[in-house]
This record gives C-alpha cells, structure tokens and sequence, in this order.
C-alpha cells in the first residue's frame, strides 16, 4: 500500500479539540498554520500574558491535568479568529481572539469551567515573535515543528499491547499518515519526507504526555499511555516531529515518501 496522509489536524488553542482540515499551506522553518497559536494560561504566568516568545507546557491548562477540557469540543475560524466552544453539541461561549472583549468572554467561561483547577484567572496568550530558525507555536518543544503518526504504530499498540481501541486522537498529531509498516518513523530522524509537494526533515520522536490518557470522546482517564509503551516497546514515544524545509501545499490522500537518496 501506498503510504498517504489520511488527516490534517491543527489545535488552535493549546488543551482544546482538535480541527480536522483537508488541506493546508506549510511554510519553510514554521508550524502549522495556527497551530498552537493559543493557549489559557494558569496561575503566574497568567499575569504575564503578553510576553512574547515561547512558554513551557507546564504554564498552560491542558489536558495533562484537566481531562474536563476534552468535553469540550471548539471551532476556530481563521477568517475572523472566532472561537466557538460547545458542550454535548450546544454553544456554550464564543469570541473573537484578536479583539480584547472577545478574548474576555472566553476567558470568564474558562473561569467558570475550570474553577479551583488552578489559582487565580485564566488568561489567553498568543504565540508572538518567533524562535531561532523560524516561527513557533505552544506546542511542547521550542523548536518549530509539525507532528507526525503513523496509524500503523497506533494499531500495533492497540492490537499487540494495549488489547483494547486505541483512538489515535489521543496523540494529538498535525499528521497522521496511513499505508506505513508499524514503527518504521523511529528510523527515520534525520531524514527527509516528501508530502505533497513539501519536503520535512525528521528531527525528534514525540514523547507522550498524561495528555494520551483522556479518552478524546469521554473526557475520562482511561489509558496508561506510558507504562503500556514502556512495557510493549521499551520507550514512551509516538509519533515523530518533523522541520517543514521546502514549503507548499499538502492535502488528505497526498502520497508520502522518503525523499531520493535519503537512508533513514
């Protein structure tokens, strides 16, 4: 089988849904497009909102600590930079990010929502400046990046290890690439792929998060990511993390490969 892309997902907001798209631009030495591009902001880091570069994962509510996050499912607009927050399908908040009263409505949600989950009030920040080599988003490495998973490696883990359905969202990959062997990306840093009419080099496995644990349908922690890895493969990685180093268009079903002449 010809190894495809079988989705693009950005997160647009740090801890929040995902947003399936079916194709999307990549720019050499940046993230995906709006990717990350936000995050809620907890405790003192958020009286600091404003400052710009990158933040640790640990400064923002996510769902390493507040699975209640994954009951709710979130729609951004890009042309308006609307966020629209729903629970069991009815609107629950909505506001313009890039306009101060917009970004207050949705923080007095989260301020409601997530109540005694962290001291103080939440505050939204947005990905500004950018990192040595090129933009960067709140993903959890500095370093721009888009990820990567390989579907195989998903069912692998299912099938072989977990003995139970693994939802790949649970991983919170931008690509998830089907038609691949299980676990061949862990021979391929330093690599490049060619997607579409892109190339990415391969530079670091994914480590998991407690993130992998919420079940992205219920918001219950039901999966023992790491020690379920550790015990199958000796690691707790999936995924790979790749460098966008020639820009253009990638889609759903575009063709992947490794490019001519590389040897992973």
């Amino acid at each position: 089988m010809t190894a495809t892309v079988a989705a693009i997902r950005r997160y647009p907001v740090k801890g929040l849904s995902g947003q399936d798209l079916p194709a999307v631009d990549l720019v050499t030495g940046q993230p995906l497009p709006f990717d990350r591009r936000f995050g809620l902001l907890h405790g003192p880091a958020a009286l600091t909102p404003d400052v710009e570069g990158w933040r640790p994962n640990e400064d923002f509510f996510t769902l390493d600590r507040n699975e209640k996050l994954a009951l709710l499912d979130t729609e951004f607009d890009e042309a308006t930079q609307s966020l629209i927050i729903r629970r069991a399908g009815k609107q629950v908040s909505r506001g313009r990010l890039d306009q101060p009263m917009g970004r207050m409505l949705v923080e007095q949600f989260f301020a409601a929502y997530l109540s005694g989950a962290a001291p103080g009030l939440p505050k939204l920040a947005e990905a500004k400046g950018t990192a040595e080599g090129g933009g960067f988003s709140f993903t959890d490495r500095e370093e721009a990046a888009v990820s990567i998973l390989n579907l195989a490696s998903v069912r692998d883990l299912e099938e072989r290890v977990a003995k139970q359905p693994v939802d790949p969202r649970r991983f919170r990959a931008n690509l998830m690439i089907d038609g691949l062997e299980p676990w061949v990306e862990r021979q391929w840093i330093g690599a490049l792929l060619t997607i579409g009419a892109t190339t990415l080099r391969i530079c670091d496995h994914k480590d998991c998060r407690p993130s992998s644990e919420v079940n992205p349908a219920t918001g219950v922690r039901d999966f023992n990511t790491l020690p379920i890895l550790e015990r199958g493969y000796d690691h707790t990685q999936c995924g790979v993390y790749a460098r966008v180093v020639h820009g253009g268009r990638i889609a759903v079903g575009d063709p992947v490969s490794l490019a001519e002449g590389a040897t992973p």
